[in-house]
C-alpha cells in the first residue's frame, strides 16, 4: 500500500476552501485534515508533497470530447493517446467522449468501436456518451440496456447535420420519451439544421466562400429557435434535457426562462464562447478556418451573457467539445468552400487554464471554477464523488495548481496533436505544477510521468440532479 501526503494547500472544491493535508491510499483520498491539526501531524507516508502557496485541487472532469472523430473526410487529429495526455498536462483527469451510433447500425456497434480506439491508449480515466444517429425499435431498446449496464447513460441527438446526424422531430421526441422511463440522459445539438443548409447552400451561390460565413448562415435564431423546439419536446416527453455547446444570448435565455418554470433543463458552454469570437473567425486569408466549430463562435456581446449564466447557474457546465483539426491539410480541405472546413477546435489542454483566468479576473469565484470544471460534470453523468471532488471515498485525481505562476499558450508548447492553438499568444495566470490519477503522478513539474494505458473505462449512474 502506498502512502501519499499532500501537505499545507489551500484545497477547494464545489463547496468550500480549506487550508488542509490530504491523505491519499494507493488510488484513493482517504482522509483530509485541518493543517497543522493533531490529527494530520500524526499521519505518516510514503511521500510528502509540500503544496504551501498552492490550491489543491480535484482533476478536472471534461464531459465533451471527440478523439479520433471521424467528420468530413477526415478524423480529429488527437488519438485517445495524445488527447488524453494532454488533458491532463491541463489538469483534466476524466473525460467523456462520444461513441457514434453507424447509421444503420447499433449502438452496441458504436460502443465497441470507441471501446477498442480507447482501450490501452488513455493515460487518465474515461467514459463514453452515445451518438444515436438512427432511432430505430431496436436502439430504443438499446437505450434501456446501456443506462441500466452503466456503460452510456448519456445520450446525444443532434437537430444538425442532416445526411449525417440529423434526427427529426419524432425520432427526438421517441428517444426522449425511452429516457424519461429509463433515466437516461438527452444531450442534444440544438441548431436547425434543415433551415441552415438553405443558407449555406444560398451563400455559396452568391460566392460568399470565406470562413467568417460559416458563422454568418448558422444564425443565433436558428440556435435559439431549436433549443426552444428542443425543451419543448422534452417537456412533452417528460424527460431531461442537457443542451450541448450553448454559444449564443438567446438561447441561453430558452434554458433560463425553462429552468426558471422548474424544467429539468441543463446548458453546457465552451471556453472558446467565452473567450473567441466572430472577430476571430473573420481573421484575414484563410486564418479564419481555425476557428470554424458548430456551434459558432458569436459576436463579442455575447460572452457577457454566457459568464453571467455560468453565475446563477443557468449553465451548468464548462466543457471544451474539443475536436481538433490540422490547419495544413485539414482545415484547408474548406479552402474555396467555408461547408467543407472540419468542424472542431481543439482546447482540452486548456480549459482548466482559461477558467482560472476567469477566476484571476473576477468573473467566477474559486469555488465555482471547481463546480463548472469538476463536480458540475461529474454529477450530471454520474460519476460523483468518484470524481470531481476531493474528500474521503473519492479517487485520489488531484492537481496542485500553482495560482501565481504565468504562461503564455502556444502550439509550439502545447500538448495536443494539433499545429495551431486557438488561443496562440494568451497570457494566462495559474498554472497546473503537479498531476495525480488514481494516486499515480502522471505530471510533475514540467515533467511527464504518465503512461498510455493507465486510464480505465468508468461505467456511470444516471444525472444525478435528478435523484
Amino acid at each position: 500500500m502506498t502512502r501519499i501526503l499532500i501537505t499545507g494547500g489551500l484545497v477547494i472544491t464545489a463547496a468550500e476552501e480549506l487550508l488542509a493535508d490530504v491523505l491519499i491510499e494507493d488510488q484513493q483520498i482517504v482522509a483530509l485534515a485541518s493543517t497543522g491539526s493533531e490529527v494530520a501531524a500524526g499521519w505518516t507516508a510514503d511521500r510528502v508533497i509540500d503544496a504551501t502557496g498552492r490550491y489543491v485541487i480535484p482533476g478536472g472532469v471534461d464531459a465533451h470530447t471527440h478523439m479520433e472523430l471521424p467528420f468530413g473526410g477526415t478524423s480529429a487529429s488527437d488519438t485517445f493517446e495524445t488527447g488524453t495526455r494532454a488533458a491532463a498536462w491541463g489538469g483534466t483527469t476524466t473525460i467523456v467522449d462520444f461513441a457514434v451510433q453507424p447509421v444503420g447500425g447499433s449502438l452496441r456497434a458504436g460502443l465497441d468501436s470507441w471501446h477498442a480506439k480507447a482501450e490501452g491508449n488513455c493515460a487518465i480515466d474515461y467514459a463514453f456518451h452515445t451518438i444515436v444517429s438512427d432511432v430505430t425499435e431496436e436502439v430504443l431498446k438499446e437505450l434501456d440496456l446501456l443506462t441500466e449496464s452503466g456503460e452510456s447513460t448519456s445520450f446525444k441527438l443532434f437537430m444538425a447535420y442532416p445526411g449525417v446526424f440529423y434526427s427529426d422531430d419524432g425520432k427526438i421526441l421517441r428517444a426522449m420519451q425511452r429516457c424519461a422511463g429509463n433515466g437516461g440522459l438527452i444531450m442534444m445539438h440544438a441548431e436547425n439544421g434543415i433551415a441552415i443548409d438553405v443558407l449555406v447552400e444560398q451563400a455559396l451561390a452568391a460566392g460568399h466562400t470565406d470562413p467568417r460565413y460559416h458563422g454568418e448562415v448558422r444564425r443565433e435564431l436558428l440556435e435559439a429557435e431549436a433549443t426552444h423546439r428542443a425543451i419543448k419536446l422534452a417537456q412533452v416527453a417528460g424527460s431531461p434535457l442537457y443542451v450541448v455547446h450553448v454559444s449564443a444570448a438567446s438561447a441561453l435565455a430558452e434554458l433560463a426562462t425553462a429552468r426558471d418554470q422548474g424544467l429539468p433543463v441543463f446548458g453546457e458552454t465552451c471556453p472558446q464562447y467565452l473567450f473567441l469570437s466572430t472577430d476571430d473567425l473573420a481573421r484575414p486569408g484563410f486564418e479564419g478556418a481555425k476557428y470554424v466549430c458548430s456551434t459558432p463562435l458569436r459576436p463579442r456581446e455575447h460572452q457577457a451573457e454566457l459568464w453571467k449564466g455560468l453565475r446563477t447557474d443557468d449553465l451548468q457546465v464548462v466543457s471544451t467539445d474539443h475536436c481538433p483539426f490540422c490547419f495544413v491539410g485539414q482545415k484547408e480541405l474548406g479552402r474555396g468552400d467555408f461547408s467543407k472546413i472540419p468542424n472542431g477546435l481543439p482546447g482540452v489542454e486548456n480549459r482548466m487554464d482559461l477558467l482560472h483566468q476567469a477566476v484571476v479576473e473576477g468573473r467566477i469565484s474559486r469555488r465555482r471554477w471547481i463546480e463548472i470544471a469538476c463536480a458540475a460534470p461529474a454529477r450530471m453523468f454520474g460519476l460523483y464523488p468518484r470524481k470531481g471532488t476531493i474528500a474521503p471515498g473519492a479517487d485520489a485525481d488531484v492537481v496542485v495548481y500553482d495560482p501565481g505562476a504565468t504562461q503564455t499558450i502556444s502550439a509550439t508548447t502545447h500538448h495536443m496533436n494539433v499545429d495551431y492553438s486557438a488561443y496562440e499568444g494568451r497570457r494566462l495566470t495559474g498554472r497546473v505544477e503537479l498531476v495525480l490519477s488514481r494516486g499515480n503522478v502522471l505530471l510533475e513539474e514540467g515533467r511527464w510521468l504518465g503512461r498510455a494505458g493507465h486510464g480505465g473505462f468508468l461505467r456511470r449512474g444516471t444525472c444525478q440532479y435528478l435523484s
